[in-house]
């Protein structure tokens, strides 16, 4: 089956805002089993959106087309679709009554612009909006399903989950049962991902599948009738040819991974950045429940900060500097303690390095980066060297990502160092916690 999304709107096309219902609609569907085929933008002239529905209509099975289903001018997806039919407008009773609610509702008078979203198709079968005063609907021209959805992102999403993935499920015929697993990894390229998962053998009605989002890898292992066994042996055989890459499984981030964890195990945790500069503690704040493990986090930027609020010492800095092995784990012993109302953290996380594009030394050229995790009575270190060439976002985004994965690999009892393909590592420590306070 071949499924398509046509995406309207002259600030889509020219740039002027970045399509993200597209992306998030392409991972839906290989989420549920299902793969976009193809996907086309178009401005808001009725002639071309006319032209686009009548060609796409010839290949695809299901289109969906989003946005242009406004009150406004160039809201035309409507007009151009009954154009496209060849069939006039025609009001629906049913979502005029819903206009009317929605409208009296919010104490609204409703004009002739608002009424217009009650004008479709001909024939064609109304797609409810439960949030929003838009209706969608769906209709057949050539070999097509065209199903029409509002731009608007929360209005668009809740109706793509509960009314266009059964209605594709159900065009599809989906006597099968399609599982999706994914499997979350970092410092691992895609090329080389591939290569070494492409030369095994997997079970028939396995697929693989592969998404590339700054700074993770994610693998799909996509099941179509496959007995439970052989997907778990599939799951399985893709996590042990990955190795240390894979930092989660069915999450969409680390942080999202470390919040359950440390939700589940009752842990603590304190945290001090640097280089990062508060991005882990935003990552990980972003779930509702972090107030029950994170106890505090310390942005330390400059010297005297670490050495006032982490108690880094002074003749850490100066003989060391403050990129470090020690330095990094003076802040992580700090931030531990920090807060004296409280007892010392279960964990702790300090960042430091340079990234960039300006800062660098003889001894830590641009992307040289520290982190370390403290964890029972010890605090592991590790200096890893990124590339010079990139961005300053980039370094950060990878630093925050391996400090999240340390920080994993610490809670479940393994070592918080691990081997990462295309990341390399200059040194690393242990440091006695005992050692670090005095």
């Amino acid at each position: 089956m071949k499924l398509e999304m046509i995406c309207t709107g002259e600030e889509v096309l020219a740039g002027q805002i970045v399509d993200t219902n597209a992306a998030w609609l392409g991972n839906q569907l290989m989420n549920h089993g299902f793969e976009m085929h193809r996907r086309t933008t178009v401005g808001d002239r009725l002639k071309d959106l006319i032209e686009v529905f009548e060609e796409r209509s010839q290949y695809a099975d299901i289109i969906l087309v989003n946005g242009g289903l406004g009150p406004t001018a160039d809201d035309l997806s409507a007009q151009a679709m009954a154009d496209a039919m060849g069939v006039p407008l025609v009001e629906n009773q049913q979502w005029l009554d819903q206009l009317r609610i929605w409208g009296a509702e919010r104490g609204i008078t409703l004009t002739a612009s608002n009424l217009k979203q009650a004008w479709l198709p001909e024939g064609a079968v109304l797609v409810d909006n439960p949030v929003g005063s838009a209706c969608g609907f769906r209709v057949k021209l050539n070999r097509a399903w065209l199903f029409f959805t509002p731009g608007v992102p929360h209005e668009y999403k809740k109706m793509v989950l509960e009314q266009f993935l059964p209605f594709v499920k159900a065009e599809a015929g989906l006597q099968s049962k399609v599982e999706v697993t994914k499997i979350l990894s970092i410092g691992m390229g895609e090329s080389t991902m591939a290569e070494r998962l492409e030369k095994l053998s997997w079970p028939a009605g396995i697929t693989l599948g592969y998404r590339a989002y700054m700074p993770y890898l994610e693998l799909k292992l996509i099941a179509r009738d496959v007995p439970q066994a052989q997907q778990t042996m599939a799951i399985e055989q893709a996590m042990a040819e990955l190795g240390d890459a894979v930092v989660a499984r069915d999450q969409d981030t680390l942080a999202a991974e470390v919040h359950q964890l440390l939700l589940t195990k009752e842990s603590t945790l304190a945290v001090a950045e640097s280089l990062t500069g508060g991005d882990i503690c935003n990552q990980l704040v972003t779930f509702s429940g972090s107030s029950n493990y994170l106890k505090q986090g310390v942005v330390s930027y400059c010297n005297e900060a670490k050495m006032s609020l982490l108690k880094v010492s002074e003749h850490c800095i100066e003989q060391n500097t403050e990129v470090s092995l020690l330095c990094a784990a003076q802040m992580a012993a700090g931030v531990a303690s920090a807060n004296t109302k409280i007892r010392t953290t279960d964990f702790a996380l300090a960042t430091t390095g340079i990234a960039g594009p300006s800062g660098g030394t003889e001894q830590n050229p641009i992307g040289t980066v520290v982190i370390a995790v403290k964890a029972n009575h010890q605090v592991y270190c590790q200096t890893i060297r990124l590339s010079s060439q990139r961005s300053r976002a980039y370094i950060r985004d990878i630093s925050a990502a391996i400090a999240l994965d340390m920080l994993r690999r610490a809670i479940i009892g393994i070592s918080p160092i691990a081997e990462y393909h295309y990341i390399t590592r200059v040194n690393s420590a242990v440091y006695p916690i005992s050692e670090l306070l005095t």
